[in-house]
């Protein structure tokens, strides 16, 4: 059950209809899940901001950190050219390099693409060893490529499954949650989404409460990956600012924000007129752009997105029994339950 079917509505913005990060059109999200035996709980999911040529048509993005205790493949690019233009991939710690292998692959595979000889793949991760025996070369190159391939619009499966199948938080099992916003007509009518990869520890909170039943389980590290997508037209700059927006819904749900942890957050526009196709590449062009007085309704949307995004990936994980590779033992970790 997502968190609405428990009476938890964090914030006042209504919803898109699926309440996903694929109600910002053109956004499509695809998982490879890996649950097999004690050992084995990881995966791999993919965001795509649209169905086309992404490095001919590149999508302005902002990138914020806030403990960077992580491992975020492209990054630096990222923020020196503000643009994405391969899919976004999650997965665990030590398949970064397989989840960079699977995206070369996949963009120098689409047409257009044959005389490409650099490119820049954003590959993103949480450590899932307190159930996946991490050490074990999964997911392969061949089955990330199946997480970017299988991507599509329409709703987005949630809990342990991807990129989430082993992770996490708050001493509970997390994964992969998403919710959206939609501005009101007199703000712009704009769609805003977020993704998120959980696997963080804190003190949890549900809509700003605590449950009078939980205790507290003492576990504060681990990491998080925030994937935001929103139709606004935004430059590169204020779409960093808006990254920096989905820590305040972090906060929210009581994450610990220790030294041990890792907390990204990408930003990116769909909107067409800030699409940085090969033409607009060639030439000074104008760019028709959201200004700095307009962009807080944006901000509060990642905020409420951002939390329900992170309440979803908890309430729809199921338990999952797996092996911690630190403790070299099985390792139980039962999903959270509301009364």
């Amino acid at each position: 059950m997502r968190a609405r079917d428990h009476n938890l509505a964090p914030g006042r913005l209504p919803t898109g209809k699926l309440n996903a990060i694929t109600d910002v059109a053109g956004v499509r999200v695809g998982h490879l899940t890996l649950h097999e035996g004690e050992r084995r709980h990881t995966g791999a999911t993919a965001i795509l901001p649209h169905g086309g040529n992404l490095f001919q048509d590149k999508v302005p993005a902002g990138l914020a950190v806030f403990n960077g205790y992580g491992k975020l493949a492209g990054a630096t690019q990222l923020m020196e050219l503000g643009e994405i233009e391969t899919p976004i991939v999650l997965t665990n710690t030590l398949a970064v390099g397989r989840g960079i292998e699977a995206v070369n692959r996949w963009t120098l595979a689409q047409p257009g693409n044959e005389r490409v000889a650099s490119l820049n793949a954003v590959v993103g991760e949480t450590n899932d060893s307190r159930l996946n025996d991490i050490r074990q070369p999964f997911p392969s190159i061949e089955q990330i490529l199946q997480a970017i391939e299988a991507a599509t619009d329409g709703p987005v499966a949630e809990g342990a499954i991807g990129a989430g199948s082993g992770t996490v938080a708050f001493g509970h099992k997390g994964g992969i949650g998403t919710a959206s916003r939609v501005l009101p007509a007199r703000q712009g009518g704009y769609t805003l989404g977020v993704l998120v990869q959980s696997n963080y520890g804190g003190d949890l909170r549900l809509d700003g409460r605590a449950l009078s039943d939980f205790q507290p389980t003492g576990d504060v590290d681990g990491s998080i990956m925030m994937v935001l997508a929103t139709d606004a037209p935004l430059s590169d700059r204020n779409l960093r600012r808006l990254a920096q927006r989905c820590f305040g819904g972090l906060a929210r749900t009581g994450a610990a924000l220790s030294n041990g942890s890792g907390d990204y957050a990408i930003a990116f526009s769909t909107a067409e007129a800030v699409r940085r196709t090969p033409e607009r590449r060639q030439q000074a062009s104008p760019v028709l752009e959201l200004p700095n007085d307009l962009v807080s309704p944006l901000f509060l949307a990642a905020i409420e997105a951002s939390e329900e995004a992170i309440l979803n990936s908890l309430l729809m994980a199921g338990p999952v029994d797996g092996y911690d590779t630190a403790r070299d033992r099985a390792h139980a970790v039962k999903a959270l339950r509301l009364g």
